[in-house]
Protein backbone atom coordinates (compact mmCIF):
# COMPACT_ATOMS: atom_id res chain seq x y z
CA UNK A 1 0.00 0.00 0.00
CA UNK A 2 1.43 3.79 -0.61
CA UNK A 3 2.35 5.50 1.95
CA UNK A 4 1.08 9.39 2.54
CA UNK A 5 4.85 9.75 1.97
CA UNK A 6 4.95 8.30 -1.90
CA UNK A 7 1.61 10.78 -2.87
CA UNK A 8 3.87 13.54 -1.27
CA UNK A 9 6.15 13.29 -3.55
CA UNK A 10 4.35 12.34 -6.77
CA UNK A 11 2.40 15.75 -6.29
CA UNK A 12 5.54 17.46 -6.28
CA UNK A 13 6.66 15.65 -9.20
CA UNK A 14 3.78 16.48 -11.29
CA UNK A 15 4.47 20.38 -10.13
CA UNK A 16 7.59 20.21 -11.62
CA UNK A 17 6.77 18.93 -14.76
CA UNK A 18 3.81 21.47 -15.20
CA UNK A 19 6.45 24.23 -14.13
CA UNK A 20 8.95 22.99 -16.34
CA UNK A 21 5.86 22.68 -19.26
CA UNK A 22 4.94 26.64 -18.82
CA UNK A 23 8.60 27.91 -18.76
CA UNK A 24 8.78 26.01 -22.54
CA UNK A 25 5.42 27.10 -23.68
CA UNK A 26 6.42 30.88 -22.31
CA UNK A 27 10.10 29.90 -24.44
CA UNK A 28 8.18 29.20 -27.94
CA UNK A 29 6.17 31.94 -27.85
CA UNK A 30 8.37 34.77 -26.89
CA UNK A 31 10.47 33.03 -29.92
CA UNK A 32 7.68 33.01 -32.58
CA UNK A 33 7.20 36.59 -30.82
CA UNK A 34 10.67 37.60 -32.01
CA UNK A 35 10.16 36.08 -35.51
CA UNK A 36 7.05 37.74 -36.07
CA UNK A 37 8.77 41.07 -35.49
CA UNK A 38 11.98 40.61 -37.24
CA UNK A 39 9.47 40.01 -40.42
CA UNK A 40 7.63 43.15 -39.72
CA UNK A 41 11.01 45.01 -39.39
CA UNK A 42 12.12 43.27 -43.24
CA UNK A 43 8.71 43.93 -44.79
CA UNK A 44 8.67 47.76 -43.86
CA UNK A 45 12.36 47.84 -45.12
CA UNK A 46 11.70 45.78 -48.18
CA UNK A 47 8.79 48.78 -49.18
CA UNK A 48 11.02 51.49 -48.27
CA UNK A 49 13.71 50.77 -50.96
CA UNK A 50 10.89 49.16 -53.46
CA UNK A 51 12.49 46.95 -56.11
CA UNK A 52 16.21 46.55 -57.06
CA UNK A 53 18.39 44.79 -59.01
CA UNK A 54 22.32 43.81 -59.06
CA UNK A 55 24.76 46.22 -60.93
CA UNK A 56 25.85 44.37 -64.54
CA UNK A 57 29.77 44.91 -64.82
CA UNK A 58 31.71 43.28 -67.22
CA UNK A 59 35.11 42.00 -66.14
CA UNK A 60 37.11 44.92 -67.87
CA UNK A 61 35.19 47.48 -65.83
CA UNK A 62 36.97 46.50 -62.96
CA UNK A 63 39.43 48.55 -61.56
CA UNK A 64 43.01 46.64 -60.12
CA UNK A 65 44.42 48.95 -57.74
CA UNK A 66 48.06 47.18 -57.21
CA UNK A 67 50.64 48.88 -54.80
CA UNK A 68 53.05 50.54 -56.25
CA UNK A 69 56.58 48.86 -55.87
CA UNK A 70 59.35 51.01 -55.22
CA UNK A 71 62.23 50.14 -57.99
CA UNK A 72 64.82 47.67 -56.69
CA UNK A 73 68.11 49.01 -55.85
CA UNK A 74 71.33 47.15 -57.96
CA UNK A 75 73.16 46.84 -54.59
CA UNK A 76 75.36 44.13 -55.79
CA UNK A 77 76.32 45.69 -59.18
CA UNK A 78 76.79 49.04 -57.28
CA UNK A 79 79.49 46.89 -55.17
CA UNK A 80 80.94 45.33 -57.78
CA UNK A 81 81.57 48.89 -59.73
CA UNK A 82 82.72 50.34 -56.96
CA UNK A 83 85.46 47.32 -56.12
CA UNK A 84 86.46 47.03 -59.98
CA UNK A 85 86.89 50.70 -59.62
CA UNK A 86 88.81 50.70 -56.56
CA UNK A 87 91.30 47.73 -58.21
CA UNK A 88 91.35 49.00 -61.23
CA UNK A 89 93.04 52.28 -60.06
CA UNK A 90 96.16 51.24 -58.17
CA UNK A 91 98.41 53.77 -56.02
CA UNK A 92 101.59 51.25 -56.37
CA UNK A 93 101.66 52.02 -60.22
CA UNK A 94 104.07 54.65 -61.61
CA UNK A 95 103.11 55.92 -65.36
CA UNK A 96 107.61 56.10 -65.79
CA UNK A 97 107.80 52.47 -65.15
CA UNK A 98 105.33 51.98 -68.39
CA UNK A 99 106.17 54.64 -70.90
CA UNK A 100 107.67 57.89 -71.14
CA UNK A 101 106.43 61.17 -70.61
CA UNK A 102 108.25 64.36 -70.90
CA UNK A 103 108.86 66.90 -67.92
CA UNK A 104 105.54 68.42 -68.97
CA UNK A 105 103.50 65.33 -67.57
CA UNK A 106 102.58 64.92 -71.25
CA UNK A 107 101.48 60.82 -72.12
CA UNK A 108 101.08 58.93 -75.18
CA UNK A 109 99.96 55.55 -75.50
CA UNK A 110 101.73 52.91 -77.26
CA UNK A 111 100.91 53.04 -81.15
CA UNK A 112 99.63 56.73 -80.67
CA UNK A 113 101.50 59.03 -83.00
CA UNK A 114 103.55 61.90 -81.98
CA UNK A 115 101.48 64.42 -84.06
CA UNK A 116 98.61 63.58 -81.81
CA UNK A 117 100.13 65.08 -78.50
CA UNK A 118 101.31 67.70 -80.48
CA UNK A 119 98.36 68.58 -81.35
CA UNK A 120 96.42 67.90 -78.26
CA UNK A 121 99.27 70.51 -76.37
CA UNK A 122 98.12 73.36 -78.97
CA UNK A 123 94.56 72.69 -77.83
CA UNK A 124 93.53 71.21 -81.27
CA UNK A 125 90.86 69.48 -79.46
CA UNK A 126 87.62 71.25 -78.11
CA UNK A 127 87.43 70.70 -74.26
CA UNK A 128 84.04 69.21 -73.87
CA UNK A 129 83.98 68.34 -69.93
CA UNK A 130 85.90 69.03 -67.13
CA UNK A 131 86.76 67.61 -63.26
CA UNK A 132 88.15 69.86 -60.70
CA UNK A 133 89.38 67.97 -57.99
CA UNK A 134 89.86 70.59 -55.70
CA UNK A 135 89.67 69.91 -52.08
CA UNK A 136 89.05 66.26 -52.94
CA UNK A 137 91.21 63.73 -50.75
CA UNK A 138 93.26 61.13 -52.50
CA UNK A 139 90.21 58.19 -52.18
CA UNK A 140 87.45 60.96 -53.33
CA UNK A 141 89.59 62.09 -56.05
CA UNK A 142 90.20 58.23 -57.31
CA UNK A 143 86.60 57.36 -57.11
CA UNK A 144 85.41 60.49 -58.87
CA UNK A 145 87.81 60.35 -61.66
CA UNK A 146 86.70 57.07 -62.53
CA UNK A 147 83.66 57.77 -62.56
CA UNK A 148 84.20 60.82 -64.43
CA UNK A 149 86.02 58.76 -67.44
CA UNK A 150 83.23 56.63 -67.58
CA UNK A 151 80.76 58.78 -67.81
CA UNK A 152 82.81 60.70 -70.75
CA UNK A 153 83.23 57.91 -72.80
CA UNK A 154 79.57 56.73 -72.36
CA UNK A 155 78.54 60.17 -73.73
CA UNK A 156 81.02 59.86 -76.33
CA UNK A 157 83.24 62.46 -75.55
CA UNK A 158 86.97 62.90 -76.33
CA UNK A 159 88.63 65.84 -74.99
CA UNK A 160 88.38 66.11 -71.11
CA UNK A 161 90.19 68.37 -69.27
CA UNK A 162 91.45 67.32 -65.14
CA UNK A 163 92.05 70.24 -62.97
CA UNK A 164 93.90 68.50 -59.89
CA UNK A 165 95.38 71.58 -58.77
CA UNK A 166 99.05 72.45 -58.08
CA UNK A 167 99.30 71.57 -54.26
CA UNK A 168 100.37 75.35 -53.30
CA UNK A 169 97.11 74.08 -50.44
CA UNK A 170 98.78 70.54 -48.87
CA UNK A 171 101.08 70.04 -46.60
CA UNK A 172 104.86 71.06 -47.15
CA UNK A 173 103.30 72.44 -50.95
CA UNK A 174 103.56 69.09 -52.48
CA UNK A 175 101.46 68.25 -55.28
CA UNK A 176 100.72 64.99 -54.41
CA UNK A 177 97.28 64.98 -56.02
CA UNK A 178 99.25 66.17 -59.30
CA UNK A 179 101.41 62.59 -59.76
CA UNK A 180 98.18 60.68 -58.66
CA UNK A 181 96.09 61.99 -61.40
CA UNK A 182 98.85 60.87 -63.81
CA UNK A 183 99.47 57.60 -62.52
CA UNK A 184 95.54 56.77 -62.51
CA UNK A 185 94.89 57.91 -66.05
CA UNK A 186 97.46 55.88 -67.54
CA UNK A 187 96.00 53.09 -66.11
CA UNK A 188 92.68 53.33 -67.76
CA UNK A 189 92.34 51.68 -71.70
CA UNK A 190 90.12 54.28 -72.83
CA UNK A 191 93.17 57.07 -72.12
CA UNK A 192 94.69 57.46 -75.35
CA UNK A 193 97.05 60.17 -74.38
CA UNK A 194 97.19 63.48 -71.63
CA UNK A 195 99.55 66.49 -71.55
CA UNK A 196 99.61 69.70 -68.90
CA UNK A 197 97.07 72.65 -70.06
CA UNK A 198 97.99 75.64 -71.62
CA UNK A 199 97.95 77.94 -69.44
CA UNK A 200 94.43 79.49 -70.33
CA UNK A 201 93.26 76.03 -69.94
CA UNK A 202 94.87 75.95 -66.05
CA UNK A 203 98.72 75.26 -66.59
CA UNK A 204 100.54 73.32 -64.14
CA UNK A 205 97.18 73.15 -62.37
CA UNK A 206 95.38 71.00 -65.34
CA UNK A 207 95.60 67.86 -67.56
CA UNK A 208 94.31 67.80 -70.90
CA UNK A 209 92.71 63.94 -71.49
CA UNK A 210 92.64 62.62 -75.19
CA UNK A 211 89.88 59.39 -75.59
CA UNK A 212 89.62 57.03 -77.43
CA UNK A 213 87.04 57.29 -80.01
CA UNK A 214 83.50 55.60 -79.39
CA UNK A 215 79.89 55.85 -80.48
CA UNK A 216 77.83 57.86 -77.86
CA UNK A 217 75.71 55.38 -75.57
CA UNK A 218 72.51 56.93 -74.82
CA UNK A 219 71.95 57.42 -70.65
Amino acid sequence: MATIKDFSALKGLRKQLQAEEQARAEAQAERLRNEAKLREETDIFRNSIGQVAPLRTKATDKAHHLPDLPPPIPRQHLADEQAALLESLSDEFTVDTLMDSDENLSFARPGVGPDVLSKLRRGNWVIQAQLDLHGYRRDQAREALGEFLRQSRRRGLRCVRVIHGKGLGSVNKEPVLKHKVRNWLAQKDEVMAFCQARAADGGAGALVVLLKSSERVSG
